[in-house]
């Protein structure tokens, strides 16, 4: 259990993309991880795209740096209704600063836009359509399945989630 003692945030929102939360989700408690489901609202369940659902164990106002090692944003639509809350955003360029992992795939990217600056010069992917949007952000924007840029671990599509996964517990090993 290469990570037992590792707590992760994984974030959530309406219209996630399924696989996007749940092969994440289920891979880091395999590997050991205590993971957390966190949304706008504690005890609210967020329907993904296809409407299933994720309880949010917590909310987005609860989460503190100093209590994970680690933060998992999915694709998705729902990154654009997370960006929309000061508290996910905040966290995740919290995350970020105290160099923990940030993981995230697909449209995850727009979370990361809006952190605070945190592209700025750094290799990252995402799903291709919003490619600009990391570029203005700064990113060094790359087609590749996982982008590894020290804490930071980007990923395209649903496709490339095993190598998202692999490359997010290396990082969280570590």
């Amino acid at each position: 259990m290469e990570l037992k003692g590792k707590r992760i945030a994984l974030l959530v929102d309406i219209l996630y993309q399924e696989l996007e939360v749940w092969y994440p989700y289920y891979r880091l408690k395999e590997a050991g991880a205590d993971v957390v489901l966190a949304g706008p609202e504690a005890g609210r369940t967020y329907e993904s795209k296809v409407g299933y659902p994720a309880k949010a164990d917590v909310s987005f106002t609860d989460l503190k740096a100093a209590e994970f090692d680690g933060v998992v944003v999915p694709g998705g639509y729902a990154p654009d209704h997370i960006r929309r809350h000061a508290a996910a955003v905040k966290f995740v360029g919290d995350m970020d600063a105290q160099g923990k992992l940030v993981a995230a795939i697909c449209h995850a990217g727009w979370v990361l836009c809006s952190a605070g600056g945190m592209l700025k010069d750094r290799r990252a992917t995402s799903f291709f359509a919003i490619k600009d949007d990391l570029i203005n952000a700064g990113a060094k924007w790359e087609d590749a399945e996982v982008v590894v840029d020290g804490n930071l671990v980007t990923s395209r599509k649903p496709d490339d989630l095993p190598a998202f996964c692999r490359a997010s517990i290396q990082v969280l090993a570590r």
